[in-house]
């Protein structure tokens, strides 16, 4: 169990010595934030796409070598908006798991059943295969009308790059079935700052859909205006949201840890005109308690 150095404690250590125990960590708090049906019926999520993953391209700097299993579980809670473009906010218990095979495959609540095809230290290339639950129009009043969006498949291709500190993310996915749409998300995040037991990582992210996307969560359709009362409205694609966000997490020992994960989104493009979106500004938040095998 590490020491605890009073001198150095409010001051910023070196990356070497904050990121091996932030690693370890982020396997359930930056992948296993959300239980599936809170963040894959909510995409884009007000919490960004590297929250998911968060500081696992950075584990082959520091873990040499990685262990062959390595397991996480934990405790949470989130809240979170009812729907893209709702102000009001939905409160879930949940539990998390990430399961890890070297840096080859994984199973998480956050990423989804995965390979990274290509790996290095200073990059990952992978797929995932996730599910998006979809929408009820049960969740809000405002959604009354509105018809249900199916439950779907989701595969998504990633890649990510290190420009040590900084992690470049992309990753484009597609849902088969649901909404049948296609987005894509850009992401910038890295650690700011850290201690023995306590350390916070920060990013940027953007997210871009097809008009299908738009359509589906944002649209009214003849039929859908006369069962809800909404104006007509067709949106078109482009960038549907940008985000910022931030992990934080303290460590008590070498396996338990409490976490807190925020980010605030801003919609933008025709989103923010639709009859359904109440408020443009989402944000988002998630509390843990995990264990790290």
């Amino acid at each position: 169990m590490p020491t605890h150095d009073s001198g150095k404690a409010m001051g910023m250590r070196p990356y070497s010595e904050i990121i091996p125990r932030a690693l370890g960590a982020l396997l359930v708090t930056g992948i296993c934030l959300f239980r599936a049906d809170v963040v894959l019926a909510q995409s884009p999520t007000p919490l960004g796409e590297w929250q998911y993953s968060a500081g696992v391209a950075l584990r082959d700097r520091f873990e040499d070598p990685l262990p062959t299993w390595d397991v996480n579980v934990g405790l949470a809670a989130s809240a979170l908006p009812r729907y893209p473009g709702s102000n009001a906010f939905q409160a879930e218990p949940f539990p998390t798991l990430d399961v890890r095979y070297e840096d080859i495959a994984f199973l998480s609540v956050g990423e989804g059943l995965g390979v990274n095809v290509l790996r290095d230290k200073n990059y990952r290339v992978g797929f995932t295969l996730a599910y998006d639950t979809g929408r009820s129009q049960d969740d809000s009043p405002h959604l009354r009308g509105m018809g249900d969006i199916a439950a779907a498949a989701e595969p998504k291709i990633f890649a990510e790059y290190v420009i040590f500190p900084v992690v470049l993310r992309a990753d484009f996915r597609r849902a088969i079935g649901g909404n049948d749409a296609y987005l894509g998300d850009l992401s910038v995040y890295m650690p700011v700052y850290g201690t023995e037991k306590f350390f916070i990582f920060a990013g940027l992210s953007t997210t871009y859909t097809d008009s299908t996307y738009q359509r589906r969560l944002f649209g009214v359709t003849s039929q859908q205006s006369e069962q809800s009362g909404y104006p007509i409205f067709t949106p078109r694609s482009g960038f549907a949201s940008a985000r910022i966000g931030s992990n934080l997490i303290w460590y008590w020992n070498d396996h338990w840890f409490t976490s807190g994960e925020g980010s605030i989104q801003r919609l933008l493009g025709d989103g923010v005109k639709s009859p359904i979106t109440d408020s443009k500004l989402q944000l988002g938040l998630v509390w843990i308690m995990g264990y790290q095998f």
